[in-house]
C-alpha cells in the first residue's frame, strides 16, 4: 500500500488530475497510482469540491480506469479504513455487493453463522444503501434477523473470537465514515464508479495468520482485476465467484465458475456443478416472494421492491435454512459454503465440503449463532 502524503494544496492536485483525465475519448490521459491515491484520499478527507469529485469519478469511468488507477484508489480506501486484527488465526472476508440485490432474496448473509459452526471465522461488510441498484443488502437482512449491524471494527472483531458466535458484520459507516459520507454524492452521479469496485476490498478485520477474500462478479473482465487488487490489499488467498447479481452464490441450475489464488499467487479458474453436489433447482436463485413487489420502480435500474419486506423475507428464509429447512436458500448456502470451505482448506473437495455443510444445516446448530 502506498504511503504518500497529501500535498499542501490538494485542490491544485485535483485540478491537474481533472485537466488530464476529462479531455474526451481521444485525448484523456491516465494518472499515476500515486495521483489516484492522493486524489481519492483528498476526496474521502472531504477537502475537494463535490462538483470536482463527480467529474473525477465519472471521467475515470468514461476513459476506463487503469490497473494503477484502481490500485491508487484502493490505497486511499485502505488508508482511511479503520482496520483491526482479530484474535483468531484466520478470517474469511466476504465482500458481497454493497449495492445489494433486486431480483432475488440474498442468502449470503447467513454464510457467517453456518461457516462459524465449522470453525471458519467470517466477516461480511457493506452498508445500508448505495447505487446503482439500491437493493437489499446484508445490512438490511442481518438487521431484520436481529444481528447487530452498527458495531465498531474493534467490537465486531471481538465477536469473531467469541466461541458462541464466531462471525460478524461491519458497516462502512463505522469502518470508513469518510467514504460513507460520499453516498449522497454517489447517488447523484448515478453511474457505477471505481469506489463500487474497490470498497469490497476494504479489509476491516484481518486474521492473525491468514485473511481470505471472497467476492462475486458478473462481467468477464473483473476476475483479474479483483485478484490483482486482493493481492495489493494483502489478502493471502482470494476466491472470486461468478454469482447471481454479482454476489458470492453461483446459479443453482447450471455449472458455475470461480477463480481462486493461494499464497498471493496467480489465479486459477475452477468450476462447480450444482447437480454433482445434489442440488437440483428450477431457479437460479432464491425467488422474490410476490408480496415484496411495489407498484412501480424509480427507474429501469432501481427495482420495484419493498426493501424492508424483502429483507424480512430473506431473514426468515435464512433462519429456516439454518434450521434445516430444504429449499432454494438451503441450496444456496450449500453451494456457496462448499466453495468457501474447500477454498480455505477445510475440505478435500467441494463435494466433501457439501457433505459437511449439509450436516450442519440439518442439525440446526448454526441458528444459535444468529444473535
Amino acid at each position: 500500500m502506498s504511503t504518500d502524503t497529501l500535498p499542501p494544496d490538494p485542490q491544485r492536485l485535483m485540478r491537474s488530475i481533472i485537466q488530464r483525465i476529462a479531455t474526451g475519448p481521444d485525448l484523456s490521459k491516465d494518472i499515476s497510482r500515486t495521483e489516484a491515491h492522493l486524489g481519492t484520499k483528498a476526496i474521502i478527507d472531504n477537502v475537494i469540491d463535490p462538483v470536482q469529485v463527480g467529474i473525477y469519478f465519472i471521467a475515470l469511468r468514461m476513459k476506463r480506469e487503469t490497473m494503477d488507477e484502481n490500485r491508487g484508489v484502493l490505497d486511499a480506501v485502505l488508508e482511511t479504513t479503520r482496520r483491526v486484527t482479530a484474535e483468531v488465526d484466520e478470517v474469511v472476508d466476504i465482500g458481497d455487493p454493497y449495492d445489494g440485490y433486486t431480483r432475488c432474496l440474498p442468502a449470503a448473509p447467513f454464510l457467517g453463522p453456518l461457516l462459524a459452526e465449522l470453525g471458519v471465522h467470517v466477516v461480511c461488510h457493506g452498508l445500508d444503501k448505495v447505487g446503482p441498484k439500491f437493493g437489499v443488502t446484508a445490512c438490511h437482512v442481518l438487521e431484520a434477523a436481529g444481528v447487530p449491524v452498527d458495531l465498531s471494527p474493534v467490537d465486531a472483531a471481538a465477536r469473531l473470537a467469541d466461541p458462541a458466535i464466531g462471525w460478524t458484520y461491519v458497516d462502512q459507516a463505522k469502518s470508513n465514515p469518510g467514504m460513507h459520507r460520499l453516498i449522497p454524492l454517489r447517488t447523484q452521479m448515478i453511474k457505477r464508479q471505481v469506489l463500487t469496485t474497490v470498497e469490497v476490498l476494504s479489509r476491516p478485520i484481518a486474521g492473525k495468520k491468514l485473511t481470505h477474500f471472497v467476492t462475486g462478479y458478473v462481467h468477464k473482465p473483473y476476475p483479474p482485476v479483483y485478484a490483482d487488487l486482493a493481492r495489493e490489499a494483502g489478502f493471502d488467498t482470494a476466491c472470486i465467484v461468478r454469482g447471481v447479481e454479482g454476489g458470492v452464490v453461483p446459479s443453482l441450475r447450471q455449472t458455475g465458475k470461480y477463480f481462486h489464488y493461494h499464497d498471493r499467487g496467480a489465479e486459477i479458474e475452477a468450476s462447480v456443478d450444482p447437480l454433482a453436489l445434489g442440488i437440483s433447482q428450477p431457479v437460479r436463485a432464491v425467488p422474490l416472494p410476490g408480496a415484496v413487489a411495489t407498484e412501480a420502480g424509480e427507474d429501469e435500474i432501481v427495482a420495484a421492491i419493498d426493501i424492508k419486506a424483502t429483507a424480512h423475507a430473506a431473514a426468515e428464509a435464512g433462519i429456516l435454512a439454518l434450521k434445516g429447512d430444504r429449499g432454494a436458500t438451503y441450496d444456496s448456502l450449500v453451494l456457496a459454503g462448499s466453495i468457501i470451505l474447500h477454498h480455505v482448506g477445510r475440505a478435500a473437495s467441494v463435494a466433501d465440503a457439501a457433505a459437511q455443510i449439509r450436516a450442519v444445516l440439518d442439525s440446526g446448530r448454526a441458528v444459535a449463532r444468529v444473535q
